[in-house]
């Protein structure tokens, strides 16, 4: 079982990862991050990492390396905190680190915790919902942008140990909690992503620009529909979304005028109060690297199939944001003019 000596490593000196790390070492727990670039693992250990935003001004210095192998072990704790694309990757590489006891947590957008759980094995896997934000300014400087919790449990529902634990170490972020529902938390997670990330690099705006659109609202509307629908055939939970603000059940109930209004002032709200906010798959792209589609509605789409449920909406998105990421097709307006999106 876990306890507060426990060695803990981050993976990924993003800007979820690098402030957990840092909030962690200035709690006084034993961690090591992982940076993959040296120049940032070099900051951090010398001027530190440079924490900005809601938080005040902080620098940071921690134990870092570049890379996985260069990690000294065992490790008791490991925080994954890599983009979803690279997680099975990472966990791959950090499997000689794990004791039998050991746990990972998975941090990523969109739902890898079955990928996660095939690599090291289930019952090391604990889920992990990130329901605030951080942002890059430049190397070794980051912003937290945005206040918000975690939620952490087990993903098959059953007792943990452990779970208090993490929690308390989390807490030393944020605010944290445990779940007994962490995969509906994680798939209501998920479902505003897909409607938000995917159609950020569909479109390329920021978040106020795009639901200003009544077209990009209804497909919004319609990824919602087909992923609850998913669910629902998963016999899924799913939680509250948007901070536990959004029941999906509610806000898609209703057929007529009004009820439609009504869905539409909501997201036209979302995009008022979050105009500035740019897809971190967008960003991504414009990075030169791959989105998360495949844990977003990828993941969507994969047990849609599994189930026999029908997710046109989502496989279209899918489609064409990997002819995007592959130079195929141009970021534009004109994507949200697909046959299969003009009909929702």
């Amino acid at each position: 079982m876990l306890d507060e000596q426990a060695t803990i490593a981050v993976i990924g000196a993003g800007a979820i990862g690098g402030v957990t790390a840092a909030a962690l070492k200035i709690a006084g727990r034993n961690v090591h991050l992982v940076c993959k670039h040296k120049e940032i693992a070099d900051r951090a250990g010398t001027s530190g990492l440079q924490i900005t935003g809601l938080k005040g001004s902080q620098t940071v210095k921690l134990d870092a390396v570049p890379a996985i192998k260069d990690l000294h072990g065992p490790l008791d704790l490991v925080l994954l905190a890599t983009k979803a694309p690279d997680c099975v990757a990472a966990a791959t590489d950090v499997l000689p680190f794990l004791k039998p006891s050991s746990v990972v947590v998975s941090l990523q957008n969109g739902i890898c915790e079955e990928d996660l759980a095939a690599v090291v094995g289930r019952e090391r896997i604990m889920g992990c919902v990130v329901g605030w934000g951080a942002s890059v300014l430049g190397p070794g400087e980051l912003e937290i942008t945005s206040d918000g919790d975690f939620i952490v449990g087990n993903i098959d529902n059953q007792p943990d140990d452990n779970l208090p634990v993490v929690r308390d170490l989390l807490d030393n972020v944020v605010p944290a909690r445990i779940s007994a529902n962490i995969m509906g938390e994680l798939y209501a997670k998920l479902i505003v992503n897909a409607c938000i990330n995917s159609l950020g690099v569909m479109v390329g705006v920021r978040l106020g620009r795009l639901l200003a659109s009544r077209q990009a609202r209804r497909i919004f509307i319609a990824i919602m529909r087909e992923a609850m629908d998913v669910a629902a055939a998963m016999g899924l939970t799913v939680a509250k979304g948007a901070g536990g603000k959004l029941d999906y059940d509610r806000f898609l109930a209703g057929d007529g005028f009004w009820h439609d209004l009504q869905r539409h002032l909501f997201i036209r709200a979302i995009g008022f109060k979050y105009r500035r906010v740019k897809s971190s798959s967008l960003q991504s792209i414009e990075r030169g690297r791959p989105t998360e589609i495949d844990y977003l509605n990828g993941y969507i789409v994969d047990q849609g199939r599994a189930k026999g449920v029908p997710v046109p909406v989502n496989s279209a998105v899918v489609r064409m944001v990997k002819e995007i990421e592959t130079g195929r097709r141009k970021i534009g307006y004109a994507n949200m003019s697909d046959p299969v999106l003009q009909n929702v």
